[in-house]
């Protein structure tokens, strides 16, 4: 159940003639009162021929009238409306049963709290079957005005209650930290313009993108201006800062002026003091240069970054910032990625925006690595290569997985929700991107005695797994990329070890891909391995030996492959 505040300045005669009419569609049926502030002197024109709209607005203003007499300052803002809507798949509520509802929500508002004789005056109307619409006059019968702070947090606190006690659909609590619906004027203007997205909407995920390319709020607004969205900075007499609006380009008023949203309107985490926090909370980088000067190895290293990501979720602050950052993250790879990638990735990011806000307030210095990851991924003009790319995806979805974990932990529905919705699209881009690495693979699996002995060292590696992932259709792939790690240095089972070690394995759906992308990553700068390095030197000389059946012999068996087939494996 959804209610929804809608201040409505002080025309009460207006509203009652909305919801009395027929409505935009001629959706409304049958208006009629179904509670109120005593009901027994209150005309309804829905139920009473004599009745009439001017003389019901009368009634409900007569405190507003009677003060506005006393007092010099008149009062413009009195009428407080609220709609209130079930579920479509909700039950049919009765009339009663509404009427119970709307005197539950106007007491959590404050409208009119049980057992006060002086509260507001208020009606609910219902013109349809799934919602009833409440109109109260904000002014009480003793001349007050009613404590409204807050209301909104605690009608949705009661329609939670009303839920569970008439056994309609659940919804998640709110904790303040959503974006703004977007208003019906904000949507049919975007449709009129021909745009998918309201404004503020476009703007969210604009400035969400240009967050991993700045270091301070000044070069963000500039990166801004410079994509050509409209700023407005707002500085104090020392040229300082202090706050700052952006528009969307085309989008106009009445009067031709670019419309301007301020940041905290655009979303609740993009005002500039929580910016500053993210951008400049950071420990500063001795060489940020230095940093691309390699940046092929951007990918890695953001890989690296999240390695950590479990440990560094134990304290609050540091948990909230390392989500937070992991979100800036996920953003820059959208950004980078392959084009066939993009499109699920920028979902995933868009959809994690949510899980990145939270009651709690980031120590965004905790983070600095993967921030500085992000940083390096959007500076970087070299793309990433296949397993490169694959083992940054995989260790995205795990922490993505770790993050949601984390929320549902500490009751953040809605940022839960958000984290399962981003790795819906992860497991998309991950398998996408493992494909084709994974038909290289198979197609240079080793031989059927190979195998044999490389399926011994998974089950003494990783023993509780091991039919999972012998049974997995992607083994093949696996022994193949294993047999290759051996003849470049690496022992399988202490490979195996170090990849199983790194995440658990237990809820994978297929934990051989897991391995595939944790070995490449891993393995990618082989490790000393005394026997192999010795059988290297001797095949120089005497050129490739006969492997045998047991792990030790045929790790000193291993010929080095000639320079144009560093990829190949031995049949």
């Amino acid at each position: 159940m959804i209610a929804a505040i809608k201040p409505s300045g002080a025309n009460t005669r207006g509203l009652l003639a909305y919801l009395y009419g027929p409505g935009r569609h001629d959706e409304h049926t049958d208006p009629h009162i179904v509670a109120g502030f005593a009901m027994l002197a209150m005309p309804d024109p829905g139920r009473d021929e004599n009745a009439t709209l001017t003389q019901l607005a009368r009634y409900l203003d007569e405190p507003v009238r009677l003060r506005n007499s006393e007092f010099g300052k008149k009062i413009t803002d009195h009428v407080w409306h609220c709609p209130v809507r079930a579920a479509p798949e909700d039950r049919h509520l009765s009339n009663a049963e509404w009427g119970e509802i709307a005197q539950r929500i106007v007491a959590a508002a404050g409208i009119a709290p049980q057992g006060d004789d002086l509260a507001c005056r208020w009606i609910a109307v219902r013109h349809a079957d799934d919602h009833i619409h409440i109109l109260a006059t904000t002014v009480r019968e003793d001349g007050r005005r009613p404590k409204l702070h807050d209301s909104g947090i605690r009608v949705g606190d009661a329609c939670r209650e009303i839920e569970k006690d008439y056994g309609l659909r659940r919804l998640k609590k709110g904790d303040r930290t959503g974006t703004r619906a977007p208003t019906q004027a904000e949507m049919h203007k975007a449709q009129r313009l021909g745009w998918e997205q309201t404004s503020r909407e476009w703007l969210q995920d604009r400035i969400r993108a240009a967050i991993p390319h700045a270091r301070t709020a000044e070069e963000l607004l500039a990166y801004l201006e410079a994509d050509g969205i409209a700023v407005k900075a707002r500085r104090g007499p020392s040229g300082d800062l202090l706050g700052y609006a952006a528009g969307r380009p085309g989008d106009l008023n009445k009067d031709g002026e670019q419309v301007f949203h301020p940041g905290g309107k655009i979303a609740p985490d993009l005002t500039l003091p929580k910016l500053r926090d993210r951008l400049e909370g950071g420990q500063p980088e001795e060489h940020p240069t230095a940093r691309r000067t390699q940046p092929a190895t951007a990918w890695h290293q953001a890989t690296e970054a999240l390695n950590t990501f479990r440990t560094d979720l134990t304290d609050l602050t540091h948990a909230q910032a390392h989500i937070t950052a992991l979100g800036e993250l996920l953003e820059a790879t959208a950004q980078n990625a392959p084009t066939h990638l993009r499109a699920e990735l920028q979902a995933a990011s868009k959809a994690f925006a949510r899980a990145q806000r939270s009651q709690i307030r980031a120590e965004d210095r905790a983070a600095h690595a993967i921030r500085h990851a992000a940083r390096d991924i959007v500076h970087t003009a070299t793309g990433p290569d296949g397993s490169a790319l694959a083992a940054l995806i995989a260790a995205l979805l795990w922490a993505g997985i770790i993050a949601g974990r984390w929320h549902e932990a500490k009751g953040n529905a809605h940022q839960a929700d958000a984290a399962r919705q981003a790795l819906h699209h992860l497991q998309a881009a991950a398998e996408q991107a493992l494909t084709p690495t994974l038909v290289v693979l198979e197609q240079r699996q080793p031989r059927e005695e190979t195998r044999r002995t490389l399926a011994r060292d998974v089950r003494a590696a990783v023993p509780d797994q091991a039919d999972r992932i012998l049974t997995d259709p992607s083994w093949p792939a696996l022994a193949a990329l294993l047999a290759d790690a051996e003849s470049r240095g690496h022992q399988p089972h202490q490979l195996l070890k170090e990849a199983a070690a790194q995440r658990e394995l237990a809820t994978a759906r297929q934990p051989a891909r897991v391995l595939i992308t944790r070995l490449q990553h891993t393995s990618r700068n082989p490790s000393p391995n005394p026997r192999a390095e010795a059988a290297r030197r001797r095949s120089t000389f005497t050129g490739a030996q006969t492997p045998t059946h047991t792990a030790s012999s045929r790790q000193s068996a291993v010929p080095t492959p000639p320079a144009s087939q560093q990829h190949q494996h031995r049949r």
